[in-house]
């Protein structure tokens, strides 16, 4: 393994029966980094996780976690890791501070050793004065901040984070975020699956975008958003049954774009604003009315839309079938 990449990914596959919910899988994470892993609710995160965390065995494929494989080597991956779920793992019974110290027990840290660690980190998290308090009677994010404290108890190299911001508002999610900023910065790599455009453009380094279990483009937030060219045009008419009419306009006058139809609208990336006009003078004489020509800078989510023709909130029965199965 080089030095470089501190999880490295190879053909990894896993199926379901019929159902494949990970579709030969290659990526890599740089040591120090955040390695986004982009994609909608089913499209196979949560299992790529649970393979890479050893929780699951591939069907076909290799991973590599601090250098070690994820098979043959899982007691030493599992010593290097640190993994946070969609949904909180706490004891809701136990206080804040028994939960962590119970964490520290379980990994073999004695006693004193573990009360200092559980001490350490709530204060870290900003949860000292609730240190006493049982974890059923703390708020969403005061869960989701413990969740997190509690993979760091062995001190991880190496933290997975399954969507670990769904269900906060907007100031927890951003608490959260720092946190994991704080984190990278003293050195942890943080491989992070979210459906959310907005969490992936903050905090990754690079991102890999996954749709029904394949990896289909790679790259840092910026070269994803040169790749639909650096702004997105929207052009939504006025009458929704002149979408496939406006979408074939597109395709022809400018075959070199690829325009997407989502909510009643068009959508094309470009990097010459100069098309604007012609592209206007042809809607009025095609007699196409339209609510929205509007021109702006890409966002991921063009970049996902365009890539995969639907958004990131879209949603695939068979993969999360297969994700329930992983479970």
């Amino acid at each position: 393994m080089s030095h470089d990449y501190a999880i490295e990914v190879e053909g990894l596959t896993k199926h379901f029966g019929d159902l494949v919910a990970v579709d030969h899988i290659d990526l890599n994470a740089r040591t120090g980094t955040v390695l986004g892993v982009l994609g909608p609710n089913g499209a196979g995160k949560t299992t790529m996780v649970r393979m890479l965390a050893t929780l699951s065995q591939p069907t076909a494929g290799t991973g590599r976690v601090g250098g070690y494989d994820i098979i043959r080597n899982a007691p030493e991956v599992r010593s290097l890791i640190g993994l946070t779920g969609q949904f909180a793992g706490i004891d809701e019974l136990l206080t804040g501070e028994e939960n962590l110290r119970f964490i520290g027990r379980l990994l073999g840290m004695p006693t004193p050793a573990a009360k200092a660690r559980a001490r350490e980190l709530l204060g870290q998290f900003n949860l000292s004065d609730a240190a006493d308090k049982a974890a059923k009677a703390y708020s969403g994010g005061m869960r989701r901040r413990l969740d997190l404290a509690a993979s760091l108890v062995g001190r991880p190299r190496i933290l997975f984070l399954d969507e670990p911001t769904t269900g906060l508002d907007p100031r927890a999610r951003g608490e959260l975020w720092e946190l994991v900023r704080g984190l990278v910065a003293d050195g942890t790599t943080v491989l992070l699956t979210t459906q959310y455009l907005e969490e992936a453009d903050q905090l990754a380094h690079e991102i890999a975008v996954i749709d029904h279990g394949k990896v289909i483009a790679t790259g840092t937030p910026t070269q994803l958003k040169a790749k639909i060219g650096g702004q997105s045009l929207r052009i939504q008419p006025e009458d929704h049954g002149q979408l496939d009419a406006l979408r074939d306009l597109v395709a022809e006058r400018f075959p070199d774009l690829e325009p997407v139809v989502s909510a009643g609208a068009v959508t094309i990336g470009v990097n010459d604003d100069g098309i604007m006009p012609t592209l206007a003078a042809d809607l009025r004489n095609r007699g196409i009315a339209l609510t929205d020509f509007h021109l702006g800078l890409s966002s991921l989510d063009e970049v996902f839309l365009t890539l995969t023709g639907h958004r990131t909130e879209a949603d695939d029965d068979a993969d999360d079938e297969a994700e329930e199965a992983a479970k």
